[in-house]
């Protein structure tokens, strides 16, 4: 274990330069005392790596030093075929580099590691969409990816939710890939790719936040963006059937709140919602499984809608439709 938290240390301060005690103790999850053990050990071992003392001080490598301790495990090389998106690396444009890349890393690979790195590869698919959709037209994906990493400036046209339409210069400091939809991140603001009417990247270059990091926003922005978006409460309650059923017929953040609030069969809890209109649709799926009791309108909507369907059933739309 030791042996590989070395190695493990050795590359991140090939791959990062200067990095802090407690920057290790971070990313490797160990205290800064177990690193400070393993600086000794790197350099006992005769890697030549030193300390710089002082507020601005770290660890880092002699200039030039580069480790030949880059030999992939089983299980990393398995990891590396099942991590290829081919789909968003066609979008990206990055397709025949990307399949370049694995044909090298094939014949790189000793020859055990090759055998399971091509069952990995043949066993194995990734298909990002969800169920019943494709993916969203992302005409300007490649665009704004080589914004990303040129760190310049764009002007698009964007289409806001209602189609208003707004002109924007942005930042963009990181691409996304939600479930077939690609967003980008820029100046602190969240942008979906397939409602860029148009974009042009400008000459400017901007500089990328030091301490922002792409999968904390992400992640603090989706909860956020759920929790507005659900932020409806309608007073239910249900069967045990009912409650079974939440998983399947309603939205992840739907069923999550739901099984965080823990409601018994019959015991009254908020149904999170978007609006009123919203709420009609998904109660309607659950039948006679839920029952509202609060508000009146959606009550009284849910009764209308239910009249409306008996009548239609029975025959007395069926015939004014084609007389």
């Amino acid at each position: 274990m030791k042996s590989s938290r070395l190695m493990q240390v050795l590359l991140l301060l090939q791959a990062r330069g200067r990095m802090t005690a407690d920057e290790l103790a971070s990313e490797l999850e160990v205290s800064p005392r177990t690193i400070y053990r393993d600086i000794e050990s790197l350099g006992a071992a005769g890697i030549p790596v030193y300390a710089d003392r002082g507020p601005t001080g770290g660890y880092q490598l002699v200039d030039g030093y580069r480790t030949r301790l880059t030999g992939l495990t089983t299980g990393e090389a398995q990891s590396l075929f099942l991590a290829g998106l081919p789909g968003p690396a066609e979008e990206l444009g990055l397709k025949e580099f990307a399949a370049a890349a694995q044909l090298k890393l094939l014949a790189a690979l000793p020859t055990e590691l090759r055998t399971r790195a091509e069952q990995i590869r043949r066993r194995f698919h990734l298909d990002t969409p969800t169920w019943f959709r494709g993916d969203e037209p992302a005409e300007h994906l490649a665009t704004i990816a080589d914004a990303v990493w040129e760190q310049r400036r764009v002007r698009m046209t964007y289409q806001r939710w209602g189609n208003q339409t707004v002109e924007r210069e942005v930042d963009p400091y990181g691409l996304v890939l939600k479930a077939g939809t690609w967003y980008f991140v820029g100046s602190g603001r969240t942008y979906r790719v397939s409602r860029v009417l148009s974009l042009d990247a400008l000459p400017d270059t901007f500089e990328r936040p030091a301490d922002f990091d792409l999968a904390a926003f992400w992640a603090e922005w989706s909860e956020q963006f759920e929790a507005r978006m659900y932020g409806e409460r309608i007073t239910v309650r249900m069967t045990r059937a009912g409650l079974d059923k939440t998983q399947y017929l309603l939205s992840g953040h739907q069923a999550r709140v739901i099984r965080d609030a823990a409601p018994e069969p019959g015991e009254e809890f908020g149904f999170p919602t978007e609006s009123t209109r919203h709420a009609i649709a998904d109660l309607l799926k659950f039948g006679a499984d839920v029952e509202v009791l609060a508000p009146d309108e959606v009550r009284h909507e849910l009764v209308e809608t239910v009249k409306a369907m008996q009548d239609l059933y029975n025959g007395a739309k069926l015939r004014a439709w084609f007389r």
